[in-house]
């Protein structure tokens, strides 16, 4: 495929377009006396490149002073940048640990309820009369008379009723 250079230049006249007929004769000639074997230019083959070494060992970088400032002025707004998405977020991470927190005291009380009920229950089942009757029975207690009833004599003023010796 041609290229536009190569395409502008070419110096051949179009076969059948009135020109003369001495022009196609001698590129055929000329094409006779090229060697057969030699290839055309490439493009731009004329641009050469070389390699040269640089030794940049003995080069002392020198300081910026206004870089200096550049980089505490970077440093300074990363930080600034820092502390206000930390100030945006604070409030919402806050809120969703108090929120993680409440729900596991809103747990423990619906647990602590639920085994406040079942110790309810068993009191209810201890202390029902029918029970104590029962363990009255197997234990050989009866109810006491009227006159079994037994007052304790009060000798310390104070009104001490037994004393541990």
């Amino acid at each position: 495929m041609a290229t536009l250079p190569a395409f502008l230049k070419r110096t051949e006249a179009p076969v059948g377009t009135g020109g003369s007929t001495e022009a196609p004769a001698r590129l055929a000639a000329a094409r006779k006396e090229r060697d057969q074997y030699k290839l055309r230019a490439l493009p731009q083959e004329d641009v050469f490149f070389y390699c040269k070494k640089i030794d940049n060992s003995r080069l002392v970088r020198e300081a910026d002073p206004k870089a200096r400032g550049a980089c505490w002025s970077a440093i300074g707004a990363a930080c600034i940048a820092v502390a206000l998405g930390t100030a945006i977020a604070a409030p919402r991470v806050t809120n969703v640990l108090y929120g993680y927190k409440l729900e596991t005291l809103r747990a423990e009380q619906r647990r602590l309820v639920d085994e406040r009920r079942t110790l309810e229950l068993q009191e209810a089942e201890l202390l029902s009369p029918e029970r104590l009757e029962k363990l009255a029975k197997d234990q050989n207690l009866v109810t006491p008379q009227a006159g079994q009833v037994v007052h304790l004599e009060s000798d310390k003023p104070d009104g001490a009723v037994a004393m541990v010796k």
